[in-house]
This record gives structure tokens, sequence and C-alpha cells, in this order.
């Protein structure tokens, strides 16, 4: 794995990096990549449970309530690429500097919104400002931890943010019966500032990509295009495939992709290198990323639904049923992250999605009524233990094997792969079951995120490669 010299000004300092002893600098490094992508994260979950208390407040009915989630989804998922570019250019520190101010800002202007038309304009800002936060902190640790401390690094990354997802809808839920759904958006304030406070102690030597200049028509395009194919995954739900709305949207996208692609080839400074591609497990593990996350989303969408629709768990019990998954995953994550840095990534990303994919399967002893202790309890552990196994390894065999300069558009590319195969599949599962979960369509829906799991794991175990350097071995 590459070497990465980042903030090491000395050959002690460089030694340090391999070590699985984190110094201080290091921690601080790993502190405030975490709390910015967890208010980021946080966002994506949290917000749900206080539309019904922001509908009633604000009026504006369901179009309000959908337009205050996927304006944020919307606009992350189509400039998250742009983000990522401008991290590598200007540098994580800056950029990250800017998507913190821009969200403290926007997290505000959504706790004292008027209206609800003001909210989603605040809400869109705000999904801006976390496209800024989420591949600049990953790029941040990839700038200052290399070989087995860093995978070790993004394993624990990967815990903390992952408890985004769980405690949101827990955190809101008790905001909005006990307080006020405002405080949904003003909780993202502290670990804000606490994030800024730390930034002026950090002090980092980025490795800049060598281009000075913005792809300004590379940005535009990856935008159209992104934002094209997530409008419209998004709101198929509402308008469905047959609606000009969605299928010319999504075409719209495709093309806008392909010209991008096209442009980034001719371009001398393209915001996208396609040479990134050319390296194995970069190309390799973003294939394995969207069977992976696209698993994931499944999964977790047909479980929740079904849980509320056709075994009758209240909305709350329903989202506790994923707890020791979380738990497993905190644990655990940065465990196999360190173990990956030593052994090298490709057994655990091979073995970690078929062992999801198990888990998976053991779900289809589910019956209605559910047990939970019995029929959903053992494979949620089995799947969050074959997470725990995937995730870290996944992304630093991704990450870790592109230049530093690049770390910020390499963690764009990611992100968008995972966001977009977890907007897929959760946007075609309609075809197999239909408008109404029932039990059959449930064990459906299990069947085809398991074959996603087993694939994911199946190409990465024949094309991910251990590329250790000495230091590793």
């Amino acid at each position: 794995m590459q070497v990465i010299s980042a903030t090491a000004k000395s050959s002690k300092n460089r030694k340090a990096r391999y070590s699985n002893d984190m110094d201080k600098h290091q921690r601080l490094v790993i502190v405030i990549s975490i709390l910015a992508s967890f208010v980021a994260f946080l966002d994506g979950s949290v917000v749900n449970v206080a539309l019904p208390a922001i509908s009633h407040e604000l009026g504006g009915g369901l179009l309000i309530q959908q337009w205050v989630s996927d304006a944020y989804l919307i606009t992350l998922g189509t400039l998250i690429l742009a983000a990522g570019s401008l991290s590598d250019i200007f540098g994580r520190r800056k950029i990250l500097t800017v998507g913190l101010y821009g969200f403290l800002l926007t997290s505000l202007l959504c706790a004292i919104s008027p209206s609800g038309e003001f909210l989603v304009i605040s809400r869109a800002l705000q999904g801006i400002s976390g496209a800024l936060l989420v591949p600049s902190s990953l790029a941040l640790i990839i700038s200052v931890f290399s070989g087995a401390a860093q995978a070790k690094a993004i394993g624990t990354w990967t815990a903390w943010t992952g408890i985004a997802f769980i405690i949101g809808p827990l955190v809101g839920g008790l905001m909005v019966d006990l307080l006020s759904w405002r405080l949904v958006f003003a909780i993202n304030i502290i670990p804000i500032i606490v994030a800024l406070w730390l930034m002026r102690s950090l002090h980092l030597k980025d490795e800049l990509s060598t281009r000075k200049k913005v792809d300004t028509v590379g940005i535009i395009l990856g935008a159209i295009g992104l934002g094209g194919i997530v409008y419209a995954l998004i709101e198929q739900a509402n308008y469905r495939w047959s609606s000009p709305l969605i299928y010319g949207t999504f075409a719209i996208g495709l093309v806008a992709l392909a010209t991008f692609i096209w442009h980034e080839s001719r371009t001398k400074q393209p915001m996208l290198p396609l040479e990134l591609f050319h390296t194995r497990n970069f190309s390799v593990g973003n294939v394995a990323t969207f069977f992976i996350y696209g698993a994931l989303a499944l999964q977790g969408f047909v479980l929740v639904i079904f849980l509320q629709q056709t075994a009758g768990y209240p909305a709350t019990l329903a989202g506790l049923t994923t707890i020791p998954l979380t738990i497993i995953m905190f644990f655990l994550s940065s465990r196999f992250g360190a173990l990956s840095g030593k052994y090298g990534p490709r057994l655990f990303m091979g073995l970690g999605p078929i062992i999801s994919g198990i888990g998976v399967i053991l779900l289809l002893r589910v019956n209605v009524p559910a047990n939970y202790w019995t029929e959903l309890l053992p494979g949620i552990v089995v799947f969050g233990l074959g997470l725990s196994m995937t995730v870290a390894p996944l992304t630093s065999a991704i990450l870790g094997s592109i230049k530093a300069s690049q770390a910020g558009i390499g963690s764009a590319v990611n992100n968008a792969v995972a966001r977009i195969a977890g907007l897929l599949s959760v946007a075609v599962i309609g075809v197999f079951i239909g408008t109404q979960m029932t039990l059959n369509g449930f064990h459906e829906g299990i069947v085809i995120c398991a074959i996603l799991l087993v694939a994911g794991g199946t190409v990465s175990a024949i094309g991910i490669q251990n590329n250790l350097s000495k230091s590793q071995k």
C-alpha cells in the first residue's frame, strides 16, 4: 500500500504512522473526521421522525414532508463529486472548514424556519454543505495515516459514523416528543462547534492535486448527471417510472454522465482523473461497493417496512430491532480494519459479505407474527458480524490504492457509488414485491439482498489484491 507522508516531518514520525498506536495529532484528525461526518450522516436519518410534526406546524402536507427529506439527499448526492475534487485542489482542511461553517449556518436556518418552503430551501443548502463534509473528512484520514494504521483508523471512523444512522431516529423521536422538532436541526450545533474549535489545533500539510484549475465543465456535467439520476431514483416512488418527469430526468442524467466521462477523457485537468479506474483495487472495490451497499440499503428498507406494515411492530420498536447491528459494528469495525491493514483486505472483503448474506438468509425464518428473539435477532447478529468484516477493509482497499492527492475525489466516487446503489436497489424492489410488503414479498427482497451480498464478496475475492508494503508484512 502506498506510503502517504502528509504531516510527517521526520523519520521518527513517518515510522510512527505504521504503528497501531496513534499520536496526539492523529487522534485529533480522527475526532474531527468523525464529528464532521457524523452530522452529515445524522441529518440523513434524524429528520424523518420529525416530518409529521413539521407538517403540523408549518403546513404543506405530504409534499413538504417529502421535500424536507429529499432536498437534502438530492443536493448532497448531486455535488459530492465536485466537493471531492475541490478538496483535492484547495486542501481538505480548507474545504472541511467551509463545509462545517456552512452546515452550522444552514442547520440554524432549518431550526428557525418560518415556513415549509423556507425549510426546504434550507435543507437543500444543508445538503450542499454536507457534500463538502463527507469526502473531505475521510480524505483527511487518508492524508495522515498509512498501512495498518490507516485501515484501523478507517474502521474507527466507520464505527462511530455508523452510530449516526441508528441513534438519529431515536434522538429525533425524543426531541419531537419531549421538546420541539426544531431541535432536530439544532443538535448539529454542538458537534460542529467542537469540530471547528479542534480544527484550530490541526496543523496539516495537505498533499494537493497537481491540478490548479477547477474543471468547471466537469463539475456542471457531473452535477447534472448525478442530480438527474438521484432525483429520478428518489422521486420515482411518487411519480412512477411511467412519468415523463422521471424517465426524462433519468435519461438526461445518463446522457450527462456519458458526456462527463467523454469530457474527462479529453480535458488536460479533469475533475475525475479516469486513470483512477486503472488501479485494480479502486475499480474492483467500487464494483463491490455497488453490490454491498445496494444490499445494505435494501435490507434496511424491506425489514423496517415489513415489521411495521405486516408484522405489526410500532415505528420505534421497528427502529430498535437493528441496535445489535450498530453495537457489533461499533466494537468490531476498528478491529477488522486493523486486521485488514496487517493481512490485507482481500480475505475480509471476500468473506464478510458472504457471512452477511448468510445472516440475511436466516431472516427467511421470519413469520407473522415475527418473534424478535428467535427469528430476527440471530440473522441480524450474523449480518452485523459480516458487515463489520467488510466496511473498513472495503474503504481502506479503495482509498489506500490511490495517491493521497486524489483521496478527496476517490472518496467522493465511492460515496456516490454507494448512494446510487442504495437508491437503485430500493427503487427496483417494487417490481418484485408490488405495492404491499407481504410476507412473501419480504422473503423475495431478502433473497435478492443475499444475492447482492454474495456477488459483492465474490467480486472482492476474485479481484482485490493485497498490496502490502514491507512495513506491513
